[in-house]
């Protein structure tokens, strides 16, 4: 069952009087619960095409319908209240916050979700969540006593920790050595399985592949 559908993306930007076309008729269905890979060379519009998904840029033309909502059709507050509800993100780099304990970054998402979630709930979630990715010995720590991996894992953990039914990656182990890309692509995946999370993940990392469902590949702003 779709997901998350793309009809007709196009995205164009205006260079003063010229304009460029970074992505041509895109049609995309993502199934629940199932990891897509985009990979293709760099300009190929892989990130864009996973911005506009996701709802940080908006498409120049097309629709994006996520479960029973049209988002293009609705307003950019609308557009945001479905992101901070129901999508989580991961990035190559995991953009922790420094000053923000390993729990102290998961409490942030929390309440930037807005979930009415009961104070045990949460404490629990939190516990939960960090079990899950191999990081609640490290709840007090601060970013900086972290290794790259570990950062990552937090980001992950961040990423979920509102019960999200989307999850958006942009490269997400481009920083990691083999060992490690594959460790935060196992959990990805596990994770992904475990709670019936649909991922988008762009990638330029072969290796990664055999860790998707799905993998769909572009060029020139095509999928091809």
């Amino acid at each position: 069952m779709a997901l998350f559908q793309l009809d007709n993306i196009q995205k164009t930007f205006k260079h003063g009087t010229t304009s460029e076309q970074i992505l041509q008729s895109i049609d995309l269905e993502l199934t629940k619960g199932a990891l897509t890979a985009l990979t293709g060379a760099s300009g190929s519009g892989k990130s864009t095409l996973l911005t506009i998904a996701a709802g940080l840029q908006e498409t120049t033309e097309g629709t994006i319908r996520f479960e029973d909502k049209t988002l293009t059709a609705i307003s950019a507050e609308q557009v945001r209240e479905v992101r901070a509800k129901h999508f989580g993100f991961v990035f190559q780099q995991a953009h922790l916050v420094p000053f923000l304990t390993v729990k102290e970054q998961l409490e942030l998402m929390l309440d930037t979700a807005e979930l009415k979630w009961s104070k045990e709930k949460r404490r629990s979630r939190i516990k939960e969540t960090l079990e899950s990715v191999g990081m609640w010995s490290h709840r007090d720590s601060q970013p900086e006593n972290l290794s790259g991996g570990e950062k990552q894992r937090v980001a992950i953990a961040r990423s979920i920790i509102h019960e999200p039914k989307m999850l958006f990656a942009d490269e997400p182990t481009a920083s990691l050595d083999s060992k490690r890309s594959a460790e935060v692509m196992s959990l990805i995946q596990g994770l992904s399985k475990e709670l019936d999370i649909t991922v988008l993940m762009v990638t330029h990392d072969e290796d990664v592949l055999q860790y998707a469902d799905r993998t769909v590949e572009m060029k020139d702003g095509k999928i091809i």
